[in-house]
């Protein structure tokens, strides 16, 4: 899977993810650390990206509508949890094939020992 990281996630996190064979794009590595979520949005959609983030802003369906998107995976974690926290949980989500094949087109809400995935509508 190819996904697109956003600042809200750790450096480390696009690095552990290659590490499990999927492809990702960090960001800041592209110019686009400072980007809007609508930019970073669109850059997904045109990319054809899995967006993974810590913004809870997109998992307003309202305004990030799933069936758009080659997947919206949101990490839910406490503010102070440490970058390696989040990525063993990224970690633990990549290695999660039967949510993985069902995650275009839908939003996945991760937090540790449970993954809600939203369904299109």
């Amino acid at each position: 899977m190819d996904f697109l990281i956003d600042a809200s996630l750790p450096r480390a996190a696009a690095q552990a993810i290659r590490n499990l064979g999927h492809q990702a794009t960090d960001v800041r590595d592209i110019g686009m650390g400072g980007a809007t979520d609508d930019v970073i949005a669109a850059h997904a959609q045109a990319q054809q990206l899995c967006l993974l983030t810590r913004d809870y802003d997109f998992a307003d369906i309202r305004n990030y509508p799933p069936d758009q998107y080659s997947g919206i995976a949101v990490i839910e974690l406490s503010n102070n949890a440490t970058a390696d926290v989040i990525v063993q949980l990224i970690e633990v989500f990549l290695q999660m094939p039967n949510i993985l094949n069902q995650l275009p087109g839908r939003l996945a809400i991760v937090a540790p020992g449970r993954v809600r995935l939203r369904p299109t509508p």
